[in-house]
């Protein structure tokens, strides 16, 4: 018998399972608490009976990364991990400390497909999506390896979330369920470089998550340049996405936008991406550039008079707090050196 996922189940779903294999509801319950504390094998449910265990054992397996790497930051704590799967692919996550608590960056897939050029992530390109119960453990054995109780999760590791919507909005029910790690839906942010169909199919379940677009050039000759996936989905039907969006759940939209020297960091640019702000309620976050081996793309020098032109414009805009820089803390830069 082929064994399924058991901790991509949702509550319901494991009572219907156990009520076909002859046990009483009140064990989904249990099991999903299990689950939900990051046991790797059946035995470990103490309050289950053996011969459920062996049961749930032949018909179902429970996912468990092992940690590759594990780099922690010297100058503010924040820890890197890459973990190994089941199969042998290698992703990574990223446990950052705010005042306001700890946020996980985590991966949604196994390499990614969209080829950003400034990005360490698709440059072994596109191997697999990741199921639900895989981008949950980078949040629960995270939690179970540093102590740390996590408080937000921003998806915006490996891949492209909204080319594997699916498993994501799966995650994201089990993330959010009270009776697991009960993230707050506002708690979490969700990255895509612009899929419309998908913000579109995104919108229909009006998530009260924050949606962050990585636009990173506010015009299309650029944006390409950049961005591959602009040549499928020009600037503006992104954005005209990411209004329908806006309007169906009320929640503003955050742009992202890599700061790249000569690139992306002109005086027009910067005109043009404040009225891109303004026109969607938008907030910007300006993010210094990562260096990436073999790539020719530098941080810019101009980041003051970017951000000052920005403001003088009337766009709300912040630069984000740069973490990790002595562990190379930008997700696809650990996995690219364990491959290599």
């Amino acid at each position: 018998m082929n064994r399924s996922d058991i901790k991509s189940m949702l509550p319901d779903e494991l009572e219907a399972a156990l009520v076909e294999m002859g046990e009483p509801r009140f064990r989904a319950g249990q099991i999903f608490t299990w689950l939900m504390r990051g046991v790797t094998d059946f035995s470990s449910m103490t309050n289950i009976g053996k011969s459920l265990q062996m049961k749930l054992d032949e018909r179902y397996y429970i996912t468990s990364p092992e940690i590759l790497r594990k780099q922690v930051s010297e100058e503010d704590g924040t820890i890197k991990y890459l973990w190994k799967l089941m199969d042998g692919s290698a992703v990574e996550s990223v446990l950052m400390h705010y005042k306001h608590g700890s946020t996980v960056c985590v991966s949604s897939q196994v390499g990614c497909r969209m080829g950003c050029a400034f990005c360490a992530s698709a440059q072994g390109g596109w191997v697999r999506n990741l199921s639900s119960s895989e981008i949950l453990d980078q949040v629960l054995f995270t939690e179970k390896d540093s102590g740390t109780r996590v408080s937000n999760i921003v998806m915006m590791g490996i891949g492209e979330p909204l080319d594997n919507f699916d498993n994501v909005i799966r995650f994201i029910e089990l993330v959010t369920h009270p009776d697991g790690i009960n993230i707050g839906m506002r708690h979490i942010s969700l990255s895509t470089c612009g899929l419309p169909e998908k913000i579109d199919k995104l919108g229909d379940y009006n998530l009260q998550l924050t949606l962050s677009l990585s636009l990173h050039a506010p015009d299309d000759e650029t944006r390409l340049g950049l961005m591959p996936v602009n040549r499928r989905y020009p600037t503006q039907e992104v954005l005209d996405a990411c209004t329908r969006y806006y309007e169906k759940t009320g929640r503003r939209i955050s742009i992202e936008y890599a700061l790249i020297d000569g690139v992306n960091d002109s005086n027009e640019q910067a005109e043009m991406l404040a009225r891109i702000a303004l026109s969607l309620c938008a907030h910007i976050n300006l993010i210094p550039l990562n260096n990436v081996d073999g790539s020719p793309l530098r941080p810019s020098r101009r980041l003051k008079q970017f951000v000052s032109l920005l403001k003088e414009k009337g766009a709300n805009v912040t630069v984000r707090r740069r973490l990790g820089g002595d562990i190379e803390a930008a997700c696809g830069q650990l996995r690219k050196k364990a491959s290599g």
